[in-house]
């Protein structure tokens, strides 16, 4: 009888299980993208043309960095007074002021970087955080 009882108490836990990690999976945030639709309002009149997904938030540029920063991490981030460039893996999180609050742009790197390479310069390097050189003489080659 104890088997029986073990056994039901294992099959109940391994569909609690399952269940929370559906839920995780349909309503988690698995990336800067994922945090910033989950957490900010979107406004589709400002998005810049298919390339750039345009979000709001009444905060501030830089508190809305903190987050963002604080949930993951940038492979590279850039900040002055125009506003603050994050750089991920395949993504970019773009947060400029806007009256009120700020105006938080999602961007693929591959349109982004060009777009605001005039701005960063060499502040975002390339690649996934990794440099290719770099480990003193004769290192790369």
């Amino acid at each position: 009888m104890t088997y029986r009882r073990w056994f039901f108490v294992g099959t109940a836990f391994a569909l609690l299980g399952a269940v929370l990690a559906g839920f995780a999976i349909f309503y988690g945030s698995f990336s800067p993208r994922g945090y910033v639709e989950d957490h900010y309002s979107r406004t589709a009149a400002r998005d810049i043309a298919s390339q750039a997904t345009a979000y709001r938030s009444d905060k501030s540029p830089s508190e809305v960095a903190e987050e963002v920063t604080s949930a993951w991490k940038p492979a590279d981030q850039y900040v002055d007074g125009s506003g603050v460039y994050l750089r991920y893996d395949d993504d970019s999180v773009v947060i400029l002021p806007l009256a009120g609050g700020s105006l938080i742009l999602l961007e693929g790197l591959r349109t982004a970087y060009p777009r605001y390479h005039g701005t960063v310069g060499n502040a975002w390097g390339w690649g996934r955080g990794v440099t290719v050189r770099g480990g003193g003489p004769g290192a790369g080659k």
